[in-house]
């Protein structure tokens, strides 16, 4: 920008000075304004062109701390300033960010001039303090009335997908992550900047009923909840209780004497004797009523078996095992006076149960975006602009860090249990899948391999795991790989606990509360503080020293919220996770899962710098792409509704930046009547893991886990069997698929694209398509839309508008633009083809790498044009990000009905000099069933050299 320019600008801003007392100044990366009211200053930083973030602060003090999740730096000064009419204005090559002098209120233009997001008021402050440190609780609110599709947030199991109207709390937890960025229909993205409990929509927390705005009535126009407590049926206890409330262990103690059986919850952690027998169940009832009309929001913490009714209508039905309670979340609409029948029935089983609320809001304030923080110095947050979704995901990871690319044979199938209990139960898995020539990259060992005693040792347990080297090399042997479970959590008893703590680098909270775990008679323990550095290091070096350097592959990271302790409040879990080297926990709760995996990440690439790295994390956090970290869903439930919630929780977690999402297949904890076998559940339990299966091989990792029954595929079902037939297809088709896959996975980091996708991210113009919380892509081509209720043969299927669409099955064609009744047999889950697809599909293989040179099979689904990029490499060193890989573009012409295999692009050690491809067509007059292995339409061999190939 010129010298005169400059000095243009701030005379013009000087004159606007004159005229508002707000007033602006001109950065090496932005600008700052102090405006009339309001923040006392607002600074803008340009990132990029398509990026800037805003800080927002009470005093006029940006001395803040340094952001773990954002590694980008600002970007330069290759912007414009200039004043108008109250207005400081910042322009880049592609976006306008306008502040107003008077109030400090930013919003944003993209290029052609269309408002995207606009703030809906001043940032809001109030004084906070953590650990008698002071803070501020920080909110801001765009869009007020918005009808725009919002997406992201991490994952969130309530089977939410446009969150546009919605609350979400950002808070770790089992089963819940929290991932503060939020991605528009409008081709933006919000990156809170902010590492506390963080609120989306409503910036009010929930209150329990009865503490709140409602009127309570019980029976007989008694205040409260009238209460019914049973033993094996016969009421023993009936009460009036203000609210329903045993949420956590510290609510235990209050349960009525007369209803205590042998539980811990029932009995307030201690156990009762004589009465093991007796079965407790509780029935709540009372009236709600409502002194402001509109849609009341609710959320039911619960474990086990749990029922609510509302004017007699069945609203939540639920089981959840007893130690891992969550929130399920249901609406009514309420007329302020008339009161509405509630009924709560509850088997405790020694579980948890609260039921909270929040009042209406006005509708433009519920369907606005709002983040609000508990903990927290600034309003800090970083605009994001792209061409559309998949730019703005892409801006994300230019501010936090590029997806690095996961190993080859991660994306092949793992087997898991909880848990093989000697190396002779893993070896025999393995050898269980060699022997029937299923496919098979990874075998996992799950906690509790070291002695009963010695958590955190990371030591195998001798008598059960006797030469654990011996079994790492058999499985190397057999080509897979093996993946161990870690921990942060140590007994104060091991040498690993007593060096950390050494260093500063445990938290010692839960050992002066002498909380216990589970394991045999109970052991007290703690994590450690990976926000130390000598913390990160030490526990990377005792990883290394004891696990390591036996071989082995990939890293579980389990309980990285940190879960502490299951069902302590969440005040409390906040005192035991610090403090943390940079300050109290609370302030820093939800980043914990992020710089735990960064340590374990950089040691793994400082020991072995040109092998990728892998880590499978419980949690996650904005940035945790940049770490090789894949997560999952955590210990859901074997339940159909808990399949159905893992859609819109895998969708909108991919649509958060990080790309690689897993799940327990077939549900990590089981009901009793499923791990009894019981005969007449047995075959629900059979269908219940295939539907979760064949949503599995559609999945960006593809991984079975869970409690007894065994999940090996011939302990799902009898060998030969229907359901055994339908499990070893899926398995199989996963690894015919794996050129696709692999080129997926390569694009997460080379184009920053997403696996999993919402349908909204392809179809944004087709609103129909925006709230669909049960059908996603899988990659550009393929759309998923998995099978979720039991006997279930057909379900219906929204096709969508603006391509057509070939039966992955059958080949049949559709138009989009409708909904269809898909045909959903036993051994199949409806997926479709986008027109103009060219999938590429590889040969029958046992491990991933079995045979690289195999010929390739490229089905093109003709009736419109289309490409791919095969991606290949050596499917396990960082040599690509240097260039070592090779692309094989390929180009669909549908008018002249050619196939253009391109010249390939880039090379890499041991890459095939000759491939032979199989060209299959279908076309929509000519459905074609899947069969991968019939005689193709056309087969070329490709050296490297352009091909056209012309359909007969």
């Amino acid at each position: 920008m010129s010298l005169r320019l400059v000095s243009a600008l701030a005379l013009a801003g000087s004159l606007a000075a004159q005229a508002h007392a707000g007033t602006y100044a001109r950065t090496a990366n932005g600008i700052v304004v102090s405006p009339d009211s309001g923040a006392k200053a607002v600074r803008l930083q340009v990132y990029g062109d398509q990026i800037v973030r805003v800080t927002e602060v009470p005093t006029a003090n940006f001395d803040l701390p340094a952001s773990l999740m954002v590694t980008a730096k600002p970007a330069g000064d290759n912007y414009a300033v200039s004043v108008r009419d109250g207005h400081v204005i910042l322009t880049t090559a592609k976006l306008t960010a306008d502040v107003s002098l008077s109030d400090g209120e930013v919003s944003f233009h993209d290029a052609t001039g269309r408002l995207t997001l606009a703030e809906s008021g001043p940032a809001r402050f109030s004084p906070a303090t953590a650990e008698d440190e002071p803070f501020l609780a920080v909110a801001q609110q765009w869009n007020r009335g918005t009808d725009e599709g919002l997406y992201g947030l991490g994952q969130h199991q309530n089977r939410q997908m446009n969150y546009n109207g919605e609350d979400v709390e950002l808070a770790q937890h089992n089963m819940d992550i929290a991932v503060p960025f939020l991605v528009s229909t409008k081709n933006y993205g919000i990156l809170w900047d902010n590492n506390a409990i963080t609120r989306f929509g409503d910036p009010k927390a929930y209150t329990l009923v009865g503490y709140d705005d409602l009127k309570v009535t019980g029976v007989g126009g008694q205040p409260g909840f009238t209460a019914h407590y049973y033993l094996n049926g016969k009421r023993v206890v009936t009460q009036q209780e203000a609210t329903i409330n045993y949420q956590y262990i510290e609510d235990q103690a209050k349960w009525p004497a007369a209803a205590r059986s042998r539980t811990v919850a029932a009995s307030g952690g201690q156990n009762t004797a004589g009465n093991a027998t007796q079965k407790q169940s509780v029935m709540w009832s009372a009236d709600l009523t409502a002194t402001t009309a509109g849609l009341h929001k609710f959320r039911l913490y619960a474990s086990s078996y749990v029922k609510v009714y509302a004017n007699g209508k069945l609203l939540v039905d639920q089981w959840r095992q007893n130690w891992n309670p969550w929130y399920r979340n249901f609406d009514l609409p309420m007329k302020a006076g008339e009161p509405v029948s509630i009924r709560v029935e509850w088997e405790p089983n020694a579980g948890y149960i609260g039921l909270l609320h929040n009042d209406p809001r006005p509708d433009a304030d519920t369907h606005s975006i709002g983040f609000a923080s508990e903990i927290g110095h600034s309003v800090d947050y970083y605009y994001v602009g792209g061409q559309d979704m998949d730019g703005v995901i892409a801006g994300y990871r230019q501010l936090t860090g590029k997806a690095i690319m996961l190993p080859e044979w991660a994306y092949g199938f793992w087997q898991s249990r909880q848990r093989y209990t000697s190396q002779t139960e893993i070896l025999d898995a393995l050898g269980g899948y060699r022997k029937r020539g299923l496919p098979l990259d990874n075998i996992v060992e799950d906690w509790f391999y070291w002695r009963e005693d010695d958590w955190g040792s990371h030591k195998f347990d001798p008598t059960r795991f006797p030469d654990p080297k011996g079994m790492i090399d058999t499985i190397h042997g057999e080509n897979a790989h093996f993946m161990i479970s870690i921990w942060p959590k140590f007994y104060p008893t091991t040498d690993n606990y007593k060096e950390l703590a050494a260093a500063g680098a445990v938290y010692t909270r839960n050992l002066e509360a002498h909380a216990k775990d589970w394991v045999g008679k109970g052991y007290e323990n703690t994590d450690y503080d990976p926000y130390n550095p000598r913390g990160r290091a030490i526990y990377w070096r005792q990883v290394k020293d004891n696990l390591a350097a036996l071989g082995v592959d990939a890293w579980w990271m389990d309980a990285s919220e940190p879960d502490m302790h299951s069902n302590i409040s969440i005040g409390e879990r906040a005192y035991r996770m610090g403090p943390t080297a940079l300050g109290p926990g609370a302030a820093f709760f939800n980043s914990f899962p992020l710089v735990h995996a960064e340590g374990v990440a950089q040691g793994w690439h400082e020991d072995k710098p040109d092998t990728r790295s892998f880590i499978l994390t419980r949690s996650g956090f904005a940035g945790l792409q940049r770490t090789g970290a894949a997560v999952w869903s955590g210990d859901v439930a074997a339940r159909w509704d808990d399949l159905r919630n893992q859609i819109s929780a895998g969708v909108n977690l991919s649509m958060s930046g990080l790309p690689n999402w897993t799940h327990d297949i077939g549900g990590f904890a089981v009901e009793d009547r499923y791990a009894s076998q019981r005969k007449k559940d047995v075959p629900e339990w059979r269908e219940l893991n295939l539907r979760w299966f064949q949503f599995g091989a559609f999945s960006p990792l593809f991984r079975s886990h869970g409690e007894f029954p065994y999940r090996e595929i011939w302990n799902i079902a009898p060998e030969g069997s229907d359901i055994y037939k339908a499990l070893v297809y899926y398995d199989k088709l996963r690894y015919r698929l794996m050129p696709y896959i692999y080129t997926l996975a390569a694009d997460t980091y080379a184009q920053d694209g997403t696996i999993m996708r919402g349908l909204v991210m392809d179809f944004p113009a087709d609103r129909h398509v925006w709230a669909i919380d049960d059908q996603y892509l899988f990659g550009h081509a393929l759309m998923v839309a998995p099978v979720t209720a039991f006997k279930a043969r057909s379900r219906a299927v929204y096709l969508p508008a603006g391509s057509g669409w070939y039966d992955l099955a059958t080949g049949g064609f559709q138009q989009g633009g409708q909904t269809v009744e898909a045909a959903a047999p036993l051994d199949q889950i409806p997926v479709f083809v986008r027109a103009g697809a060219i999938l590429p599909t590889g040969p029958d293989i046992q491990w991933t790498r079995q045979k690289p040179d195999a010929p390739l099979t490229l089905t093109v689904y003709a009736g419109a044009d289309g490409a791919f990029s095969l991606y290949e490499d050596d499917g396990v060193s960082l040599q690509y990000q240097t260039g070592a890989f090779a692309r094989v573009p390929l180009r669909w012409d549908d008018k002249s009905a050619t196939l253009t295999i391109g010249a390939r692009q880039g090379s890499y050690p041991g890459m095939p000099a000759s491939r032979e491809f199989r060209i299959r067509w279908i076309g929509p007059n000519a459905p074609r069933a899947l069969d991968l292995d019939d005689k193709p339409d056309a087969t070329v061999t490709y050296t490297g050299a352009e091909m056209v190939v012309k359909r007969r």
